[in-house]
C-alpha cells in the first residue's frame, strides 16, 4: 500500500453520510458499510490511510480510517461516517470546514478529542 506523505495535508468542506441507503452496503474496500465506526471516504488517499480531521468550526478533531471512495457532490474534500460527524460536532450541520493530515496513530487505535 502506497504512504500518504507524513506532512501533507489538505483544508476544504467535509460532510459525512449513512442515510438509508450506504447501511449494509460495502464501501469501497469491500468492507460493510458501519454508521458507528470511524472512518471516512476520500477520493483518492489509499484504503486504510489513518487521518486526524479536525474541524475549524468546533474544534474537535477524530481520527478515521479511509475505507471508501468520494465525496461526489460539490468540492467537498471528505465524507465522514455519522459516527465521526457526531464526534466532530458536526452531525447537525451537515458539512463543516476541516483540516486533515495523516494521523500518527496505531493501527488500532481510535481517537477522539474536544477543545479544552
Amino acid at each position: 500500500m502506497s504512504r500518504v506523505p507524513p506532512h501533507w495535508s489538505q483544508h476544504g468542506l467535509a460532510s459525512w453520510y449513512g442515510t438509508g441507503r450506504q447501511l449494509g452496503h460495502a464501501t469501497a474496500s469491500g468492507e460493510t458499510f458501519d454508521p458507528d465506526a470511524l472512518t471516512a471516504a476520500h477520493t483518492q488517499l489509499p484504503l486504510g490511510t489513518r487521518l486526524l480531521v479536525h474541524s475549524r468550526r468546533t474544534g474537535r478533531s477524530v481520527v478515521v480510517r479511509v475505507n471508501d471512495r468520494g465525496p461526489f457532490r460539490g468540492h467537498r474534500i471528505l465524507d465522514l461516517s455519522p459516527e465521526a460527524a457526531r464526534q466532530l460536532g458536526i452531525l447537525g450541520t451537515g458539512t463543516a470546514p476541516v483540516d486533515i493530515e495523516p494521523a500518527d496513530v496505531a493501527a488500532d487505535e481510535e481517537v477522539a478529542s474536544a477543545p479544552r
